[in-house]
């Protein structure tokens, strides 16, 4: 592969949020631990203190989950080494999307893998490793039912409802016959009994030799970590009130919520049931259903079965940071900036903040597309212009007409500023019937200039079908490749495409990595 690197904010396609926040903007500073920097991580890893009891659990709990699979060496010893109070992980999370989705899900894993790596030869007296969180717990069927394989959309049909890593998986050995050979392993995965497990089966196929860890904290050993954060929510509301609170000062910087608080922030969990949970007259209630408990049985299910209680996107970081010796997080640009309002929930309940860390961003470009976009001669960076922006700098840079009015609209404001001065001895009021007739003719000069470049966008329309052609390729519907397309497309063609990714991407540049097949 070959790369090329542009900045983000070069690409108009980041919140300018996110971007403030990875450039180190200093009024954000109170809403993380530390920047995403490599030598922050000695502080972090100083403080990050995990009790060996934890440690157990988890150990425990994840050797439970990969019994009757077969495991990568690399998984086992990263298991194993979870024991030590020097083992630190580096996680990201994801939805369980059929057949893994679009890209970026690959490159956040790819970001994990490859900031342990990093860690390891920074500091050599302590171990990290990768893990992917699976959001098991989630409901979203939709988001999470359908993947883009060679222009077209796959989709999952099923009546199967709540949690969606719960869901048994076999309509989709169908789908997974249905690809090419190099896909094959999709197949034997969908064969599990559940959703995860068969999630669990085709990450560790693809990143089992990295030692990726796979967790599903849908788990009963797990949950009862979380026991004191349920009974505060259910009964004092205070995650409520500490994002509320966070979010306000957010929003005093110009930020917009990505996530709002509920009064209780928790689902009902149990069988095919993911309810949110609500206060009512006599205690509480799963909404949608008839599952009703009083304020004691409540309180006793929190002890007794912590399972059944499911975290909804405001508290699941908090538990996440709770059963994993974790230092940071991998996600993409709305992810972390979410992070940010729950700053003041993990000092609540004293838990560390883990460093926010950018996933790789990247753009993948066929040798034809490649060829094809240098062939029309506009720049890497004229990629992230849209396709009528892309095609009107060509024209300007390759026609031999002025197809622009820049000079005359130079001449007309200096008229203007001459009128008016005239216009002022007489009378200064008439300087603004000045303004209006120079405004009023601007916008014919315009409509003007607009029809000119229509005329010879006409007479080059194969340049730009070209364009719009390499475009569509590359930004699907308008979007960024990594949003919409599925690795699939690339790794059938050539089975290294993953490890080359590894070998392209460093997971403390955050820049668009513009990589040539």
């Amino acid at each position: 592969m070959q790369k090329e690197t542009i900045p983000l904010e070069e690409t108009d396609c980041f919140s300018s949020f996110f971007l403030d926040y990875i450039s180190g903007k200093r009024e954000l500073a109170p809403f993380y631990s530390v920047a995403p920097k490599l030598e922050n991580f000695r502080e972090i890893i100083e403080g990050r203190n995990f009790p060996t009891a934890k440690r157990s659990a988890l150990v425990d709990s994840l050797e439970d989950q990969y019994d009757g699979l077969k495991m990568e060496e690399a998984i086992s010893k990263n298991i194993a080494l979870l024991k030590d109070d020097k083992t630190y992980t580096i996680v990201t999370g994801h939805q369980l999307n059929i057949f893994t989705g679009p890209l970026y899900f690959i490159y956040k894993i790819i970001t994990v893998i490859n900031t342990c790596q990093v860690l390891k030869k920074k500091f050599p007296e302590y171990d990290f490793v990768p893990v992917y969180w699976m959001a098991s717990e989630d409901h979203d069927f939709e988001e999470i039912q359908y993947f883009h394989y060679e222009g077209k959309k796959v989709e999952w049909k099923t009546d199967q409802k709540g949690a969606v890593g719960r869901f048994n998986p076999k309509e989709l050995v169908e789908i997974a016959k249905s690809l090419p050979q190099g896909a094959a392993f999709f197949e034997e995965a969908y064969t599990a009994e559940s959703l995860a497990e068969a999630v669990r089966r085709y990450v560790n196929h693809l990143f089992g030799r990295d030692g990726l860890v796979v967790i599903d904290a849908d788990d009963p050993q797990l949950k009862q970590s979380l026991n004191h954060v349920v009974e505060e929510d259910l009964f004092s509301h205070s995650p409520q009130k500490l994002v509320s609170k966070t979010s306000k000062a957010l929003e005093a910087l110009g930020f917009k919520p990505q996530v709002h608080p509920r009064e209780i922030n928790f689902f009902y969990l149990n069988g095919d049931v993911r309810e949110r949970i609500i206060a009512s007259e006599s205690g509480f209630e799963a909404i949608s259903s008839d599952i009703h408990f009083s304020e004691s049985e409540m309180r006793q299910l929190i002890q007794s079965n912590p399972e059944q209680f499911s975290p909804n996107v405001i508290l699941r970081p908090l538990y996440q940071e709770l059963i994993l010796p974790n230092l940071a997080y991998v996600g993409g640009p709305s992810e972390l900036v979410y992070w940010l309002q729950l700053k003041d929930l993990f000092d609540h309940f004293k838990t560390p903040f883990p460093i926010l860390l950018p996933r790789n961003f990247g753009l993948v470009s066929s040798q034809k597309n490649q060829d094809k976009w240098s062939k029309i001669g506009l720049s890497t960076k004229d990629l992230f212009l849209g396709s009528d922006q892309a095609f009107s700098k060509w024209i300007s840079k390759n026609t031999q007409k002025q197809v622009d009015y820049q000079e005359e609209a130079k001449s007309l404001e200096k008229i203007k500023d001459a009128m008016k001065a005239k216009a002022s001895k007489v009378n200064p009021t008439l300087e603004q019937h000045v303004e209006a007739i120079h405004a009023s003719f601007q916008k014919k000069v315009q409509k003007a200039e607009k029809k000119i470049l229509r005329a010879e966008k006409k007479k080059h329309q194969n340049t730009g079908e070209q364009i719009e052609a390499v475009k569509e390729s590359l930004f699907p519907g308008g979007t960024l490749q990594e949003r919409k397309t599925n690795f699939l497309n690339f790794y059938l063609k050539d089975p290294e495409f993953i490890q080359k990714l590894k070998e392209e991407f460093d997971p403390f540049l955050f820049e668009m990595n513009l990589l040539s097949e």
